[in-house]
């Protein structure tokens, strides 16, 4: 397959999949996402790979998460409109833990909303001291189509989620959502070295290894729960309530940016 919004790299056993919309702060339109499963599923079938890296370009974003400005032009959905999209973003951002090998997201600037998602599910997430996170769909009003962040914050979890404020680097690490933070110069470098230490490892201890870790989280319900919150999340979204209404309105009427102001407004007194 040939990539329009990702580049695909191998370097001694690692294949390094950098999400390509630097100008879009690499935000998830359906194509990339397209693009990351097809990339996701070719390095776990090439023997030659052992271990993934998933980045983004530039410095200011790993991504910003779902192109909302390419959902403003999408018409509006009712509820089994909303469980299919809620399922279809599931199974994005499942990739990475369903693939057999282990995944990194190296994380350089911000990673909000559903590329944090999709960040969680990976095995391991090591940031630049500058990376800055964000449950921010809350703030729109959204649910969350994938609700990871329980499974590795525990109770923590609670008010990222019920606030949507963004936290730093040291702040993610402290909290256990991050391994390691590097500096922002050295994160490319430290994360390669680390994956190729992972790839000395022989190929079926690194697979079997996770598939036991990962089943240890299923036996306890892991998807079970994520399927539960997919399916509040498409019943938030179809019912919808008079903040979500407003973004809309002004995002389809005076454009993002306005919509952006409004939203950030009802908060700022508070911050």
């Amino acid at each position: 397959m040939s990539y329009e919004q990702l580049t695909y790299e191998t370097e001694d056993r690692v294949a390094i999949l950098t999400l390509n919309r630097p100008e879009r702060m690499n935000a998830l339109s359906k194509r990339l996402v397209e693009e990351i499963k097809a990339a996701i599923a070719a390095a776990d079938a090439d023997p030659e790979i052992r271990v993934l890296i998933v980045t983004g370009a530039g410095d200011k974003a790993f991504s910003a998460g779902y192109d909302i400005k390419e959902s403003a032009e999408a018409p509006k959905r009712g509820l089994a409109e909303w469980r299919a999209r809620m399922q279809q973003d599931i199974a994005f951002t499942y990739t990475p833990w369903d693939c057999s090998k282990p995944v990194i997201a190296m994380i350089n600037g911000f990673c909000l909303a559903g590329a944090l998602e999709f960040a969680q599910c990976c095995d391991i997430r090591y940031c630049a001291d500058d990376a800055r996170f964000g449950v921010v769909e809350t703030r729109f009003a959204n649910g969350i189509a994938t609700l990871m962040m329980p499974w590795i914050l525990g109770n923590r979890c609670r008010e990222l989620i019920y606030t949507g404020d963004m936290f730093g680097a040291e702040e993610a690490h402290r909290l256990g959502l991050v391994d390691r933070v590097f500096p922002k110069a050295e994160l490319r470098a430290e994360t390669l070295k680390i994956a190729k230490r992972m790839a000395r490892v022989a190929l079926d201890c690194l697979k079997y290894n996770k598939r036991a870790i990962n089943q240890s989280f299923e036996i306890m319900g892991l998807r079970s729960a994520i399927q539960y919150g997919s399916e509040i999340c498409a019943v938030m979204d179809a019912v919808g309530s008079p903040e979500a209404a407003e973004f809309d309105r002004l995002r389809r009427a005076e454009g993002l940016a306005a919509a952006l102001k409004w939203r950030d407004a009802q908060f700022r007194p508070f911050e």
